[in-house]
């Protein structure tokens, strides 16, 4: 039975590197899957998975039009796992999509994401797959400040923490910290 999967964590936690790694897996059987990634982060291009580590996939982009079902069920082949990077991105209709495909089409989807955003809120996309999705998992990494787990996503320009501004703002370590509760409310020391 094909269920929908939301691995989630903060800047840096190997959600992009995750993803590529099961892609090779499955491919590497010869079973293909369908690789999807969010129109709206350009960093690496459009349509495009890569990692801080130097690993990148071609990826079908999503963009707010898209009809992520139709795509699939048009597919000449039948793909064993749909797996979505950026997922955050997502609108509410395009999880209904991942959710038809995983109950209509019998075809598990594994979505990879951020949960909040820089202000500590949800994204669109995490939202609904926090709310819709079989199987949540958190993929975890270090405070850039400390020992502890990083839950949040510190914005920073010109090495001053930002709370306020538009909620997608594309970018890596050049604007972005994972940070633990503590380093996210009293970010007192230099950054570095």
């Amino acid at each position: 039975m094909a269920q929908l999967f939301f691995k989630y964590g903060a800047m840096n936690s190997g959600k992009s590197i995750e993803i590529l790694k099961v892609a090779h897996n499955y491919e590497e059987q010869n079973k293909p899957v369908v690789l999807m990634t969010s129109g709206i982060d350009t960093r690496a291009g459009i349509g495009k998975v890569a990692s801080r580590i130097g690993i990148e996939k071609e990826a079908l982009p999503i963009h707010e039009e898209t009809d992520i079902f139709k795509t699939i069920q048009a597919l000449d082949y039948t793909p064993y796992c749909v797996l979505i990077d950026e997922s955050q991105f997502l609108a509410k209709h395009h999880v209904l999509s991942l959710m038809k495909i995983v109950d209509e089409l019998n075809i598990p989807v594994m979505a990879f994401g951020l949960k909040n955003d820089f202000r500590n809120e949800l994204f669109e996309g995490s939202q609904y797959l926090l709310l819709y999705a079989d199987k949540i998992e958190e993929m975890k990494t270090i405070c850039w400040f400390c020992h502890k787990k990083a839950i949040m996503n510190l914005r920073y320009v010109n090495d001053v923490p930002v709370y306020e501004g538009e909620q997608v703002q594309i970018g890596g370590n050049e604007a972005y910290f994972p940070v633990c509760r503590q380093h996210y409310f009293n970010p007192k020391m230099k950054i570095q």
